[in-house]
């Protein structure tokens, strides 16, 4: 948890900023000023808001703090993607990466500093979990890579996915915060069908998210469809395994009948034969999933796992095709400069 000397205002509700107003002596209006320039303008200081009095900014300034997220270093791929390393308030870096196609422009955010899950194959895992991002910390990514785009693009982002650093549902209230004001017309008013949150399989919070009915889309990090090689990359499946995971899904999709997706990174020799292919297939028929999206796994310095050659990849998705499941390789982006999926680590 981010620890301040004195309470962050981006904290306070609506409701919470118009008595705190009003308490001051100060026209309700001045709230709803106050509100703007925190979420629509998103202002990074109190002097940034330059409708309010001298005096008035000077005493929000001596009761509360505003700890903006800011740009420590931006890095260029050949494809167009953009990274960016992001410096909290208290001195911790954070990565998120702006990916631009022809049709789309889609910000990949962290949720945590760190992780704690240690995947294998993912670079975030071999690092400590420092600490869960502010919701307001997380709006400041998604806000800082959409000017990104505008700047580089001309175009507002149009897609969201919580595939960053962390587990997004182990930073659970902060993530749907920070959706509900990334999705709010007085945040950046996107879509929650346009937001994708992946997880690592935290079956308990998948039921959660059906709970609550939220509007977003989900994705699971699959990666293996047996439990005896999942739980070999990836030590969550100790806790949360296949058949748990199958169950959530299943009820996750009556609450809410949002979209599912299921993630899978081809390593060569370990998951990529036809028998895995099979085992998948049976996967996908036991819970209601849109796509599996096919990943090609991408080095990193702390794992010995290598991507398996195109002929191979391909007779996987041509296996998959030919039992009618819906299939779609995703090609790699930004691998140069290390802003690929599994490679975020601040570096």
């Amino acid at each position: 948890m981010l620890k301040l000397a004195k309470p962050n205002i981006r904290q306070l509700s609506k409701e919470e900023m118009e008595q705190y107003f009003r308490e001051m002596g100060e026209k309700a209006f001045r709230a709803k000023q106050v509100y703007e320039w925190i979420w629509t303008k998103q202002a990074r200081s109190f002097e940034d808001m330059t409708n309010l009095s001298k005096e008035l900014r000077a005493k929000l300034a001596e009761n509360f703090s505003l700890p903006a997220l800011t740009g420590d270093l931006t890095q260029h791929s050949s494809d167009g993607t953009i990274k960016s390393r992001f410096r909290t308030v208290d001195g911790h870096l954070v990565e998120g990466v702006l990916i631009p196609t022809d049709d789309r422009k889609t910000a990949c955010v962290s949720s945590q500093i760190g992780c704690s899950l240690s995947c294998k194959f993912c670079a975030t895992g071999y690092m400590d979990r420092k600490r869960n991002l502010e919701f307001d910390e997380i709006f400041d990514e998604v806000a800082l890579i959409n000017q990104q785009s505008e700047a580089s693009y001309g175009k507002k982002l149009t897609n969201i996915v919580f595939m960053g650093m962390g587990e997004p549902l182990l930073n659970y209230k902060n993530v749907l915060k920070a959706i509900e004001k990334i999705s709010s017309p007085e945040g950046l008013g996107m879509s929650p069908r346009r937001i994708t949150v992946s997880t690592a399989g935290v079956a308990k919070m998948i039921k959660q998210l059906g709970d609550d009915q939220v509007r977003f889309k989900l994705a699971l990090s699959l990666h293996a469809a047996t439990d005896a090689k999942r739980h070999e990359i990836m030590p969550i499946n100790d806790t949360n395994d296949i058949q748990s995971l199958v169950e959530a899904l299943n009820y996750f999709y009556q609450k809410t009948g949002n979209e599912i997706t299921f993630e899978y990174i081809l390593f060569k020799d370990f998951n990529d034969s036809l028998e895995d292919a099979a085992e998948l297939v049976k996967l996908y028929r036991r819970v209601p999933a849109d796509l599996i999206n096919i990943i090609e796994y991408n080095p990193i310095d702390l794992a010995l796992f290598e991507k398996p050659d195109e002929d191979k990849t391909m007779q996987f998705m041509q296996y998959l095709e030919k039992h009618r499941v819906n299939v779609r390789l995703r090609r790699s982006r930004g691998k140069d400069i290390d802003a690929a999926c599994g490679q975020l680590a601040n570096k």
